[in-house]
């Protein structure tokens, strides 16, 4: 896998709270990169599955099981 090197800005309260939570738990080189890296796939999926339920809201609860239970039959 590829990485990319990212320069971002956080509040001095954010960095000083995730160093010591991380500290807590006896920090390791790539620590704080496998964090934000958790925190923003974390994020990104709590995104795109308000996204699909935003979207899917104009069916009923029945269809979508109907369109699920044929997409499995067809496996």
């Amino acid at each position: 896998m590829n990485n990319v090197r990212w320069s971002i800005v956080v509040s001095d309260d954010v960095d000083k709270a995730l160093r010591a939570y991380l500290g807590q738990r006896g920090t390791k080189k790539g620590d704080l990169s496998r964090f934000v890296e958790e925190a923003v796939q974390s994020h990104l999926f709590d995104l795109t599955a308000k996204d699909v339920k935003q979207r899917n809201q104009v069916y009923s609860q029945d269809e979508i099981l109907d369109v699920i239970d044929e997409a499995l039959a067809k496996g």
